[in-house]
């Protein structure tokens, strides 16, 4: 047993017990640290088999800026855990059934990727090249269509969190700026002729007992 292989268990078992701390963590905040762990253990374990441009990927993409932002708002909201515990006993056994199903799917799908057999080498033409160069020009050939695919999922996704979350409010009070440059000189001042008023002249006060004003 070499060192990669060494390693890769290490890693592997870091990921699995920072993965079930991710959902059994009764803090929040600790939840999703360890769920930044187990991004990060999934890196090391993609640059252990030579897959470097997905392991920057995702410390770059996720750690840096996905979980970086989902940490803050979840330290900012200060969430109540124990309101969002209630029921869990009661909806665990259907839950489990869920996840056993789920997992069960998922086995049947990628059995054929865990086949031992050995990889196919790779030409000098394709050493040359690089692991990113391939990897692109892979995606954008052979999975061109389904990156398209899912590229369009991705901007319904983002449009239906926009037009869910947006909200006219009737209170606020907004400039629109292409009326604002419409506007011609004479619009903006208006003078309008009164008629001059004269003041009434003010009554003397009434004298008092004392004779005083």
């Amino acid at each position: 047993m070499d060192i990669t292989t060494i390693l890769f268990y290490v890693f592997s078992g870091i990921l699995l017990v920072s993965s079930f701390r991710v959902i059994t963590a009764r803090s929040t905040v600790h939840a999703a640290l360890f769920l930044i762990l187990s991004f990060f253990t999934a890196s090391c374990i993609w640059m252990l088999l030579k897959a470097e441009f997905l392991a920057i990927a995702l410390v770059l993409v996720y750690i840096g800026a996905v979980m970086v932002l989902f940490l803050f708002v979840v330290m900012m909201l200060d969430l109540n855990t124990d309101s969002l515990r209630e029921g869990f006993w009661k909806h665990l056994p259907l839950a489990a059934v869920v996840g056993a199903l789920i997992a069960f799917e998922m086995g049947i799908v990628l059995m054929g990727g865990f086949q031992l057999s050995d990889a196919p080498a790779a030409t000098a033409a394709q050493l040359q090249q690089g692991n990113t160069k391939l990897l692109g020009i892979e995606i954008y050939t052979s999975y061109l269509y389904p990156l398209q695919i899912a590229a369009v999922l991705l901007l319904v996704a983002i449009v239906a969190a926009i037009a869910l979350t947006l909200r006219r409010r009737k209170d606020s009070r907004a400039m629109d700026a292409s009326e604002q440059v419409k506007v011609t000189k004479a619009q903006r001042l208006k003078i309008v002729k009164m008629a001059p008023t004269v003041a009434d002249p003010a009554q003397p006060a009434a004298p008092t007992e004392g004779g005083q004003a």
